[in-house]
């Protein structure tokens, strides 16, 4: 996927007739925040299940994300981060389009300057366990969306929507 530019709230009105979710904006009192530079994001998904283990995202923003968003169930754990700055900066080497974590992250303004998208629950200064825990490429449910590998995710300041199709070239 391109870095073309989209807004959500168009990518929902130009398409009734699929079937697109919308990440409930609020989730327990905790609300999905920007914090990359990049404002604009989206492409196919790539998944990883770790709770306060940050191994595996790691791993997988190491690899070739051409065209794909990582999306990251940490649990929604406010006691560690699940990315930093040299993590995130390894996603940008390998083309990754950006990072959507349902728990925290840290080393925010340096993470404000990288041509990433990340959207996270908060930051918090507390780095995590590596023990080499985590699932990857499974079926994730938070914010009251499923979010499948392979499927489409697309993200602004507006929220976050999940697609079975590409909806952006």
């Amino acid at each position: 996927m391109s870095t073309a530019a989209f807004v959500t709230c168009d990518l929902l009105d130009d398409h009734p007739e699929l079937e697109l979710q919308v990440v409930t904006p609020c989730l327990d009192g905790k609300f999905f925040k920007s914090y990359g530079a990049r404002k604009t994001f989206g492409g196919q998904i790539v998944t990883v299940k770790c709770f306060e283990d940050n191994s595996r995202v790691k791993e997988l923003l190491a690899t070739d994300g051409t065209g794909k968003v990582l999306v990251v169930d940490g649990g929604a754990s406010m006691r560690c981060a699940l990315m930093g700055d040299l993590i995130a900066e390894s996603a940008v080497k390998n083309h990754w389009n950006g990072v959507i974590i349902y728990g925290c992250v840290r080393d925010v303004d340096a993470i404000a300057e990288l041509d990433l998208g990340v959207h996270a629950l908060a930051a918090i200064p507390q780095k995590s366990n590596r023990k080499g825990v985590g699932e990857v490429d499974i079926t994730l449910c938070f914010g009251g969306v499923t979010f499948n590998a392979g499927d489409y995710v697309y993200a602004d300041n507006n929220g976050i929507v999940v697609s079975k199709t590409a909806l952006v070239a």
